[in-house]
């Protein structure tokens, strides 16, 4: 299987509001940017819609790593929360239903043929990658903005 990372950041203001997301593709050297957004959206949201997009966009089953500063992403997969939520019929622990289910539906199904590990990093910290998907949901989140 070939090696893959994808590196994804989101980004909201007014959360809910104007978002984008960002999302850089790397194999051996070669980098593909993908970015988008919507106009009434919320952080967590463009972060999954990150990480959704940067899957959906391999054609072959691939080792893959996911980069993100969302812990919202990275502890629902790392700490086990996504197999709780689905063994009780997308409830958390609270027994309140868990928000955007149909994201995380999506990125179950886009994950589904790979092998995926996601990694957090610190945002805004410095992190070359991050950054650079920062730079990309943020001009996605600034298109809405001026409407």
């Amino acid at each position: 299987m070939k090696k893959v990372n994808i590196y994804s950041d989101g980004a909201c203001s007014k959360n809910p509001g104007p978002g984008g997301y960002g999302v850089i593709l790397e194999y051996k050297g070669h980098e593909v940017e993908l970015s988008g957004g919507e106009e009434n959206t919320t952080n967590n949201q463009m972060e999954l819609m990150g990480v959704i997009t940067g899957l959906e966009a391999l054609k072959e089953p691939c080792n893959v790593t996911i980069v993100t500063d969302s812990k919202y992403v990275t502890d629902s997969f790392n700490k086990g929360w996504i197999d709780s939520w689905q063994k009780k019929g997308w409830k958390k622990s609270d027994g309140k239903a868990v928000l955007n289910k149909e994201l995380w539906q999506r990125l179950l199904k886009a994950s589904e043929v790979h092998k995926v590990k996601f990694v957090h990093v610190p945002g805004h910290k410095g992190h070359s990658y991050n950054e650079r998907c920062d730079k990309l949901a943020v001009e996605e989140r600034k298109k809405f903005e001026i409407k």
